[in-house]
């Protein structure tokens, strides 16, 4: 075999299909994610984009920064249009109004529109079947509405509806695991991801969109969010890897119902490390309250 010196990063296409010049904060993680979401799946692919950060900072009108087709959908109910959209194609090629090719329908939704408002519609789709790849971008709150709790913020973590204080130390409910409750459904691909780690975001991607047969595949994708996490903007990739590193969030992927670590992770780092740069997890030292300083321990506990 021919041996090319040329550095893997340089495969990577350089067409933007999520387009630069949109109103995402400094350090968005989620904005990247987006980047290497849309590199991996090229032009023919549909998008549902539910209500939420992504949506507001990519298409204040008249201008977009999506280069792909793009449909903004309620809060709750990308997998439903999604299910349409696909449903849609399917027809259109059976009567061929349209020539039969493949068309990846991407439903994109944050943590609030997939494991609450979202986890209705989302658990049909993937019940019935549909052809279409399900993204989960998770920032762990509703940040685009004023940094609001949801069933995947972690524990402990202070938002502007689980404040940390004297008597209540944050969230005091663990975050649900919406990737396992996916492979529940014993569909044939669930991953998870983050762009901290962007070939191996961009790798699952692109299984999850080609898995066998009907490709109704979910992939969960921690995105760290500079202003609700209360952490500085030049940190997002730091605090993604170190999620990792940590073991607070693993990578894997579910093959068919075979789960796999993809980042082998031999020595796990202390949890600390990934508190110490973030505010809303490290409460005794950022806001005065005694007793409230989350360490290993506790969250081992």
């Amino acid at each position: 075999m021919e041996k090319l010196n040329v550095y893997a990063a340089k495969l990577v296409p350089k067409n933007e299909n999520f387009a630069q010049g949109h109103r995402a904060c400094q350090g968005c993680a989620e904005a990247l994610a987006l980047r290497q979401i849309g590199k991996a799946l090229g032009k023919n692919v549909i998008t549902a984009s539910a209500t939420g950060c992504m949506e507001v900072i990519s298409s204040p009108f008249p201008f977009t920064s999506w280069n792909t087709p793009w449909i903004h959908v309620a809060f709750e109910n990308a997998a439903a249009v999604a299910s349409g959209a696909e449903s849609g194609l399917k027809a259109l090629m059976r009567k061929r109004r349209i020539p039969e090719r493949k068309i990846f329908v991407l439903a994109l939704a944050g943590d609030g529109g997939t494991s609450d408002i979202g986890v209705q519609a989302l658990s049909g789709a993937l019940e019935r079947g549909h052809d279409f790849l399900y993204i989960c971008t998770d920032n762990e709150a509703y940040m685009n509405t004023g940094i609001q709790r949801s069933s995947a913020t972690p524990f402990g973590a202070a938002t502007t509806t689980s404040p940390a204080g004297k008597v209540v130390p944050g969230q005091v409910t663990w975050k649900k695991n919406m990737a396992a409750i996916a492979a529940a459904h014993d569909i044939p691909y669930v991953a998870t991801a983050c762009p901290s780690y962007p070939f191996d975001l961009m790798e699952k991607v692109k299984k999850g969109a080609r898995a066998r047969g009907p490709a109704y595949t979910y992939i969960h994708v921690l995105a760290v969010c500079p202003t609700g996490w209360r952490s500085a903007p030049d940190l997002s990739i730091r605090l993604g890897r170190l999620a990792v590193e940590t073991g607070i969030f693993p990578l894997y992927e579910v093959v068919d119902g075979d789960y796999r670590i993809t980042v082998d992770v031999p020595k796990l780092r202390p949890v600390e490390e990934y508190f110490r740069l973030q505010e809303r997890r490290w409460v005794g030292e950022n806001n005065g309250s005694e007793g409230n300083r989350w360490d290993s321990e506790t969250v081992r506990e």
